[in-house]
């Protein structure tokens, strides 16, 4: 039997509940889709909660406990913070003098219940139960439990019944159905686009199951568990969030798109792109968070080194000229641009976007939304903008060698043109752009600045630790001696103030214009190892190596560099 298993897998296996493979195999998945082990296997319906909690019982000699014989009513509430009853997937049951009796479908996990223990400052005794009866108590104590929204900042006077939020396109038909929603539906909806605004994530992911449903949030890159919703619940959510973005509610075989517009204040809306997935269990409903905010943010708080700002900003007022923006998705392209489009939209120019969809809306850009069920794609967008004398053309994305030959025309034509490619590194992107059809000599003429980029995660100012690193260690990482004699390394701890030790991400960037030297290589069909070769005899960096800076000034920990670049 594999050494890495555990007690409670280990005593699965024996017990010939499930295979060893299988067992291994859960273990995996469970890390991957970051949910804990017993989770995993009833999702997966590999083994049913009872059995489950029986083996755990056994094997570490706790009892056993049916969740449908405690009474609620009585067990503690504000002991345990919500955030660490989501984490852990405990249940505080009740108290006596000063030991917490908690609620547990895996009793293997120690570490879990020390923070719980370190945060209360009670000792705690463990009680086993099944794990979907413990999710489902999980997710009525977190509906019961308000604190989350005892400190909102600027939402903490809205009325979660009454919020202003109604599809972007026409408000009478959230009125229209207004009276069919539920009220406790209508709170519940509201309260997760509420919570999903103060902590900062960046999308909403809703998600049916045959025996659970679960809300997570994707925060800072990393996905969060937050609730579980009781399942017989599940088509009137859906119901609801559909309706709120204008989709048909009676069409549930198609994936939809839609889109929610929320005013948080008289001064402040907050835009959500939603999209539902037909899947096995039901529709899988996913909001992406758009902040105009974001667009205004300013160069300065993007992270940029004030050599690529400089280069940024030289490309950007250019009178014609390509420039590139290319990454992977949620990697910040959309931000980047925006900023640049920012910069420039003045009075004095005629500024054109195609995007699918439109993410923030700019006043003062002319903002198309491609739609190609009715033939509007980029390319006819495109050709469409340049009969209509612009100075600059933003392309959401080049997809295709005719998109691509448009822009670049554009470009040597007297526009200024920005788009977006997903290649992972700014040398890549000119060998996608050969691989696609465009000849070298266009490349090499009308590309001015590509910049290639990610977000990592900034290390929480409140609970970082200082860390020290062998010298050798940091030169095998890629550290300089110069950068290492600056360098101050830190530790995510983890506080309440952040999650895992981070709050907020910052951006890291790889800024190449395009010299003489590297045109040169363009036109003699250089590959990209040539083209990465000489940005780096011209002292540009590259992704690593400007996320070992953003390491070296303590804005990030060196397993977050490692782990995106």
């Amino acid at each position: 039997m594999s050494a890495k298993m555990g007690g409670l897998a280990r005593r699965l296996v024996t017990d010939k509940l499930i295979g060893e493979t299988q067992a291994m195999t859960a273990i995996g998945l469970a890390a991957k889709e970051d949910v804990p082990f017993v989770t995993h296997l009833v999702l997966s319906n590999l083994l049913d909660g009872k059995s489950i909690a029986i083996a755990a019982a056994e094997e570490f000699g706790s009892p056993l406990l049916d969740l449908d014989s405690i009474d609620f009513q009585h067990a503690p509430e504000n002991i345990v913070d919500v955030k660490l009853i989501r984490k852990h997937n405990v249940l505080p049951l009740y108290r006596r003098a000063n030991r917490l009796f908690l609620a547990v479908s895996d009793p293997a996990n120690i570490a879990a219940f020390d923070e719980i223990k370190f945060h209360t400052g009670i000792n705690y005794d463990i009680v086993v139960v099944e794990e979907d009866k413990l999710a489902l108590a999980i997710s009525k104590a977190v509906e019961r439990s308000e604190s989350v929204y005892d400190d909102l900042g600027e939402l903490e006077n809205i009325a979660l019944d009454d919020l202003d939020i109604v599809a972007v396109d026409e408000k009478e038909q959230a009125e229209e159905h207004s009276a069919a929603d539920d009220a406790p539906v209508v709170r519940f909806v509201n309260k997760v686009l509420l919570e999903a605004i103060r902590t900062g994530a960046s999308d909403i992911h809703i998600e049916p199951y045959e025996k659970a449903y679960r809300v997570r949030f994707r925060t800072d890159g990393i996905f969060y568990e937050v609730t579980r919703p009781l399942i017989n619940i599940a088509n009137r959510i859906a119901s609801r969030v559909k309706i709120m973005s204008q989709m048909d509610i009676s069409e549930r075989r198609v994936p939809q798109d839609g889109r929610i517009k929320m005013k948080v204040s008289k001064s402040r809306a907050i835009d959500f792109r939603v999209n539902t997935l037909p899947t096995l269990w039901g529709e899988k409903i996913v909001k992406r968070i758009l902040d105009p905010a974001s667009a205004q943010m300013g160069i300065d708080a993007l992270g940029y080194e004030d050599m690529q700002k400089e280069q940024f900003l030289q490309a950007l007022h250019q009178l014609q000229g390509l420039i590139l923006v290319t990454g992977p998705t949620g990697s910040g392209k959309t931000v980047s641009l925006y900023t640049g489009l920012n910069i420039l939209n003045t009075s004095e120019r005629n500024i054109s976007t195609a995007e699918d969809p439109v993410e923030i809306n700019l006043e003062g850009i002319n903002q198309v939304p491609v739609n190609n069920k009715i033939g509007l794609d980029f390319a006819g967008a495109l050709r469409t903008f340049l009969r209509q004398d612009p100075d600059v053309v933003m392309v959401g994305e080049i997809r295709d060698l005719e998109t691509a030959e448009i822009a670049i025309k554009a470009a040597q034509t007297g526009h200024m043109v920005m788009s977006t490619l997903h290649t992972t590194s700014a040398p890549e992107t000119l060998t996608r752009l050969r691989n696609m059809g465009i000849p070298a000599f266009n490349l090499a003429t009308s590309v001015t600045l590509i910049i290639a980029q990610r977000l990592v995660r900034r290390l929480c100012s409140h609970c970082k630790e200082s860390v020290e690193l062998p010298e050798k260690v940091l030169i095998d990482e890629g550290f300089t001696e110069e950068l290492i004699e600056q360098a101050q390394l830190f530790k995510p701890v983890g506080c309440n103030a952040c999650n895992d030790g981070y709050k907020g991400r910052i951006g890291i960037y790889e800024v190449v214009p395009i010299t003489a030297a590297i045109s040169r290589i363009i036109m003699e069909d250089g590959d990209s190892i040539q083209i990465a070769d000489q940005a780096q005899d011209e002292g540009f960096s590259n992704l690593h190596q400007s996320a070992l800076l953003k390491v070296a000034q303590g804005l990030t920990s060196l397993e977050e560099a490692n782990r995106l670049t």
